[in-house]
């Protein structure tokens, strides 16, 4: 029998390995999503940059979460022989990886909230601070209960602050520390007129509803494979998935008046709002979650456009991720409550709070790392830089041939 045992025990050891190394390859692809959504929504002269800023911000991730974050979040230290790593069939390595592609998506989403006239090795040099320093303490605060903050919120309000897949630990962090750097950035230039908005259309709209599919796509990486082990994954994740997707499509489709760049905006918001909550709500409640969530980005994002003048979000990172992160956190205490057909076991005071300190963490982190980095090293472009475009003035490239 010991023997049968220590192959079950391989078994499910290796089956584990390869669930979450299939998450990691799927949350991997969503950053072709992010580059090519940014892509298609700046202009022409952007285009190369934005592919180029996701992939290098990915590679400057890998070695400030391997090095540094991981290990802030949960104390791994990977800085030993490669027998210990191999341990388990080197599930801790492959956790590593799954977990560096949702660190990853800090950059990535700051990255479009700033496109168009930010400096190139600045930008790098903030993404890398986000996820060695800022990230990972919020996510180990929640995820690894770090710093007593989880024991304090269930024995002072009944349960921790919960958050399956990353509503606030990922996106509304992301969200808002975009919010900071947007604000220490500035406007595009042209982009306001007399104190009106001067429309810089998607370059792409093809280009923008396919980083759009492959996010979307990805997403059931995202939220179903955050269970980590295989007798954790569940069916409710993925069509709580599933249903906040379409709620978050078809309101955006109704409340943004058919505009493409809503609509394909729309299930993301929608995915965003229910991560927190995927594996605790009723279906019907996470079609409500995104449904709210898809009208909430397109109004926040027209007021933003048309009101806050030196807030220039190009992608609307900041009501997609930052807002609707939050308000996932916060929809997580009321749709997850057994009263309206959840598994219960939440507190909404503790959704409350979490939702806040997340807020606080990132907007906090964003203005010293980008404000620092401001002072130091300069965020802008200069004003020839920018009107020619970061891919010229960058790259020394544009994205497409005239010959």
């Amino acid at each position: 029998m010991t023997g049968v045992n220590s192959a079950v025990e391989t078994l499910m050891s290796g089956t584990n390995t390869l669930f979450i190394l299939l998450g990691a390859i799927m949350v991997l692809l969503m950053h072709g999503g992010f580059a090519f959504l940014e892509l298609g929504t700046v202009r022409h002269k952007n285009q190369v940059n934005a592919l180029v800023k996701i992939l290098t911000d990915f590679a400057i991730s890998t070695l400030a979460y391997f090095f540094i974050g991981y290990q802030i979040a949960y104390g791994t230290n990977f800085l030993v022989g490669a027998e210990a790593l191999a341990a388990n069939n080197g599930y801790e390595l492959v956790k590593f990886f799954f977990l560096l592609t949702f660190a990853a998506a800090i950059p990535a989403i700051v990255s479009g909230g700033i496109a168009e006239r930010a400096k190139f090795y600045p930008f790098l040099l903030a993404s890398g601070l986000t996820v060695a320093f800022v990230y990972p303490v919020f996510e180990g605060m929640i995820w690894n209960g770090n710093y007593g903050f989880q024991n304090w919120l269930e024995n002072s309000f009944g349960a921790a602050f919960h958050d399956f897949a990353g509503s606030v630990v990922v996106h509304a962090v992301g969200g808002w520390i975009a919010f900071a750097a947007i604000t220490l950035l500035g406007s595009r230039n042209g982009r306001y007129r007399n104190g009106k908005v001067v429309a810089f259309a998607p370059s792409n709209i093809p280009f923008l509803a396919l980083g759009a599919w492959i996010l979307t796509v990805g997403w059931f990486g995202f939220n179903v494979m955050s269970a980590q082990t295989v007798d954790g994954i569940s069916g409710l994740v993925a069509v709580n998935s599933l249903m906040a997707m379409v709620g978050g499509t078809l309101v955006a489709m109704v409340v943004g008046k058919n505009d493409p760049g809503f609509i394909h905006n729309g299930p993301l918001a929608g995915l965003v709002a229910v991560c927190a909550g995927s594996d605790i709500m009723h279906p019907i409640g996470a079609l409500l979650v995104g449904g709210v969530a898809g009208a909430l980005f397109v109004y926040v994002f027209t007021l933003a456009q048309n009101r806050f003048t030196k807030f220039d979000d190009v992608l609307g990172v900041w009501p997609l991720h930052g807002l609707c992160g939050v308000w996932g956190g916060v929809a997580t205490g009321i749709f997850g409550a057994s009263s309206l057909g959840g598994l219960g076991g939440v507190s909404l005071v503790s959704q409350l709070i979490g939702s806040l300190a997340g807020v606080v963490v990132a907007l906090v982190g964003g203005l010293l790392v980008y404000g620092l980095i401001k002072v130091v090293a300069g965020l802008r472009l200069d004003e020839e830089s920018e009107f020619n475009g970061a891919d010229l003035s960058i790259h020394k490239i544009g994205s497409t041939s005239l010959d």
